[in-house]
């Protein structure tokens, strides 16, 4: 017999288990994807209220922005749309200039060479003052044509504070009647204690917006994984029940990367079963396959495993 169509056989040989299941669920492309992708950015509300501060900032010449969120709340998502916004929104009459640096774990040099790269700051040498010089020019022609240039960091939190106190320099080279340069610091909640230092006090009371994300709650949860099962492409009821949805919540506690991942792990074990509805059953069992819970106890030489609750995800 020619078994190239059962699903055990073509997950062994290597197939793509996302595309089998996405065909399997009546889906057009993979929902729940880790990686960033504003096409599938739900607002919820914290994401709404934390995207709106950023845009009105930068429209507002606020300055300095500063926007904390805890792990996989999905801050890079909101920053690849707010840059997204802002060009969109660009025109001859206001241009935007815009860098995007996703991860400051550089020597001040290597990450000055990064935005001014992302920039298109073309230095007359490598160095530092003819740096500067560049940025500067680069400041007075943006003035003079009504535009905004815009510094987006990442993972701030992971910078020293004297490689946050260069950034903050460089705004003093922005000394027009309006703030040209725009400068948002993002990153996880220990970004916060970073700038309490007392080193970084000239930088903290140059702060003009400051935003914060959270996790989502259960009704935000159910629109969340909606939302991703419509934009790609489902048309019938979610293979998702009630019980499931709470599952997916409880083991994730709202946290948007979390549900990606619980999201697609049941997903695809519901496709090995060729289950068309999901419970909270199979949620578990990817929960376990995930290691975000441990197996139940089972007899083992006459011994019995103890049942462990939710581990640490770290995620």
């Amino acid at each position: 017999m020619y078994f190239s169509d059962s699903p055990a056989i073509t997950q062994a040989h290597g197939g793509n288990r996302t595309e089998m299941y996405s065909s399997f669920y009546g889906l057009k492309q993979e929902p729940f994807r880790l990686t960033p992708d504003p096409k599938f950015l739900h607002l919820a509300e914290p994401h709404r209220n934390t995207l709106r501060a950023m845009v009105e900032g930068v429209a507002g010449r606020k300055g300095l922005q500063v926007s904390i969120g805890p792990i996989g709340t999905g801050k890079t998502t909101l920053l690849y749309c707010l840059q997204h916004i802002l060009l969109h929104e660009a025109s001859r009459e206001r241009p935007v200039r815009s860098a995007f640096v996703v991860n400051p774990t550089l020597t001040a040099d290597e990450l000055f060479e990064a935005i001014f790269d992302e920039l298109e700051i073309h230095a007359s040498a490598p160095t530092k003052p003819a740096r500067l010089r560049a940025l500067h020019e680069l400041l007075l022609t943006s003035y003079k044509n009504n535009g905004t240039v815009v510094m987006i960091i990442d993972e701030a939190h992971l910078m020293p504070p004297a490689l946050i106190e260069e950034v903050r320099l460089l705004m003093n080279l922005d000394n027009y009647p309006v703030n040209v340069l725009q400068i948002i610091l993002c990153g996880q909640p220990e970004l916060l204690p970073l700038l309490a230092k007392p080193e970084l006090t000239a930088l903290r009371q140059r702060v003009s917006v400051m935003t914060k994300l959270r996790e989502l709650t259960l009704p935000e949860s159910r629109a969340y994984i909606a939302e991703r099962l419509h934009v790609a492409g489902l048309k019938e009821e979610s293979p998702f029940t009630t019980a499931a949805l709470e599952e997916i919540y409880r083991l994730s506690n709202g946290v948007p990367r979390l549900i990606n991942s619980i999201c697609d792990h049941t997903l695809a074990i519901g496709y090995r079963r060729q289950a068309t509805k999901l419970g909270a059953d199979f949620v578990m069992e990817a929960a376990e396959e995930m290691e975000l819970v441990q197996i139940p106890s089972r007899e083992i030489n006459g011994d019995s495993l103890p049942t462990a609750g939710l581990a640490a995800t770290g995620s």
